[in-house]
């Protein structure tokens, strides 16, 4: 799935600024990375319920600033503590060319069909939810499934055990860390 965002460079500055573009439906943004930040202005409820939807955390998204189009990623983004509303957000220029790190999340499937659970009654615990990998822009994977259906009580998946696509490295495995992802406890 593609996603292409409209925004507008923002001229004005400061705390008074951004609150009053919080109050039209607007949403304070900065772009930065190969070449200078930039400053934008979105739509606020766009993003709110593009927020909501997994795969936009880790795609790679059409920014259009003023009729120019470029290749981004979030990075980053805060919440009102208690408002559903976002209250800035952060992108990052990509160069499709350029190895990106990237959180993905990860899906945990069959672990009602492995003998841990049916057989042996033990549960299953999720120790990392997301994993950071290095990838071109265009070979990142939406999410990293976690095949649970080989697991027996007490044993552990780690990293090394992921099926990844091709291109795709975990950069805690290139630094020679195999943590465990999921247990099962007897």
């Amino acid at each position: 799935m593609s996603y292409e965002l409209i925004a507008a460079k923002r001229e004005e500055m400061g705390t008074g600024a951004s609150r009053r573009l919080r109050h039209a439906g607007k949403l304070p943004a900065v772009v930065y990375g190969n070449g200078a930040a930039e400053s934008i202005v979105l739509d606020h409820n766009t993003i709110f319920y593009a927020l909501k939807e997994e795969a936009f955390h880790s795609a790679i998204l059409d920014l259009v600033i003023d009729g120019q189009k470029q290749a981004v990623i979030l990075r980053d983004f805060q919440n009102h503590p208690y408002k559903q509303q976002v209250l800035h957000i952060d992108f990052q220029r990509v160069d499709l060319s350029q190895k990106v790190h990237v959180k993905i999340q990860l899906h945990f499937v069959n672990a009602d069909v492995s003998e841990a659970v049916k057989l042996q009654g033990a549960k299953i615990s999720h120790i990392i939810n997301e994993v950071e990998v290095r990838a071109l822009p265009g070979d990142l994977p939406k999410f990293i499934e976690v095949d649970l259906s080989a697991i027996k009580a007490g044993e552990a998946v780690h990293l090394s055990d992921l099926k990844l696509p091709a291109g795709v490295e975990i950069t805690a495995l290139v630094r020679g860390e195999d943590a465990a992802i999921a247990l099962a406890n007897a």
